[in-house]
């Protein structure tokens, strides 16, 4: 049984100027947003996958395309329509001609690449939706009995739409879960604007280059999981993943207004993004601000609103915020 060959680690120092570098190209083609593109490549360097949502013309797809051009990676991007079915993602067997006749073979789908563009994710049915499902967590996909890996590193940046447009679906519960983050585009400032005129409007548009390929970014991935986290700020994720559930919880606006907590699989994307956010700050430990920086992309999908909450108006982000403030890094205070 042959081994996986072995990845070579990067030093500290290069992994957070290989990343600098990243964010830097990712500039090139979108304006400020330095919070956006922060926890993306956070994001990227965690393995973890990215949904990002906002109203159409914000920049969704074209922040993903900048990921693929600075990354020498094999991109793919899957545009979802309602017309679209899970073997267009997926693959399917067809019949070739071969020298000994006719046989079945398998034709891959698109999401055999590196980086798969999701563009606008909810416009398809719920049922093409989850053909990703298990791309997403295993890093695989089954067609006709047998499963074949998908290359390595696998990533899903997938575009949504707001639910409250038409001709979009919800995603189904099992499938945000698998999306390390959720993103907000929030609309440009008035600078930011000018800016975009400018650079975009010019006789030359920007050109992001080529700054990491794949061995390159995972040896950054595996330096990564190599952060040591102290049990005390491990056992502090864990509790701000627990009050967001309203059988456990002893915050009254949880109770009131939660129904579904996050999953087990917030507290590993609590503590792999916080490893990626202190080597970004030069630091190889990781401290509770890591955390909380991290709480809200990592649990906005996961916090499931009941009718009084959507009544008042209120956001699992205002949820989330009262969460981060009400739990304390000392569990005896908490």
């Amino acid at each position: 049984m042959s081994r996986a060959p072995a990845i070579e680690l990067p030093t500290t120092d290069d992994f957070t100027t290989m990343a600098r570098a990243l964010e830097a190209e990712l500039h090139k083609l979108i304006v400020g947003q330095q919070e956006l593109v922060r926890h993306v490549v956070t994001s990227l360097l965690a393995g973890g996958h990215v949904l990002l949502e906002g109203v159409p013309g914000l920049g969704k797809t074209a922040l993903v395309r900048a990921v693929g051009d600075a990354l020498t990676l094999q991109f793919a991007r899957i545009q979802f329509t309602p017309d679209l079915m899970p073997a267009d993602i997926t693959g399917t067997m067809v019949i070739s001609e071969t020298d000994t006749g006719r046989r079945f073979v398998f034709q891959h789908g698109p999401v055999f690449a590196n980086i798969v563009l999701a563009d606008e994710i909810n416009r398809a049915t719920p049922k093409t939706q989850s053909a990703l499902l298990e791309a997403m967590q295993e890093h695989s996909v089954t067609v006709a009995g047998e499963t074949r890996p998908l290359p390595a590193p696998f990533f899903v940046l997938a575009t949504q739409n707001p639910i409250e447009l038409e001709g979009t679906y919800p995603l189904p519960e099992a499938q945000l879960d698998r999306f390390l983050m959720k993103l907000l585009v929030p609309f440009p400032s008035n600078d930011d604007l000018v800016e975009i005129a400018r650079r975009t409007t010019g006789p030359e548009l920007p050109r992001v280059e080529p700054v990491a390929g794949t061995e390159t970014l995972l040896g950054m991935i595996a330096l990564a999981r190599t952060v040591p986290v102290a049990d005390h700020v491990i056992d502090y994720a864990a509790r701000l993943v627990r009050a967001t559930h309203p059988q456990h919880a002893d915050l009254d606006m949880v109770r009131t207004l939660v129904r579904f907590g996050a999953s087990p699989r917030a507290v590993q994307g609590l503590v792999q993004g916080a490893k990626v956010r202190a080597l970004l700050d030069g630091r190889f430990n990781v401290a509770f601000d890591d955390i909380r920086q991290l709480a809200t992309p990592v649990l906005r999908h996961r916090v499931l609103l009941g009718f009084e909450a959507e009544a008042q108006g209120t956001t699992p982000d205002e949820v989330i915020a009262h969460i981060v403030d009400s739990v304390d890094t000392d569990p005896a205070v908490s």
